[in-house]
């Protein structure tokens, strides 16, 4: 990708970015073992994946976003699609 360029890219679960990726955008404090906003960590978010929360049968599917420029993560953002 050439610099300058960005790639935003809609995801169907957290699991498929690192945490530590993601971290770095949305919450980055979180290296330090306290997050700014603990419920933008990937921690959190994945546990509402994982405990079925959210995705089938919720009315909630996740669809997180990604940003990338020159192959780096520069932003995310959870995004979720209501359908209930």
């Amino acid at each position: 990708m050439p610099n300058g360029t960005i790639e935003i890219t809609a995801l169907t679960s957290l699991g498929e970015i690192d945490a530590a990726e993601w971290d770095a955008c949305a919450s980055p404090d979180a290296s330090s073992g306290r997050p700014f906003d603990p419920f933008t960590t990937h921690r959190f978010l994945r546990a509402l994946e994982r405990s079925g929360s959210v995705g089938a049968g919720t009315g909630w599917q996740p669809r997180p976003l990604i940003a990338r420029s020159g192959g780096k993560v520069i932003a995310v953002a959870p995004l979720y699609i209501k359908t209930n």
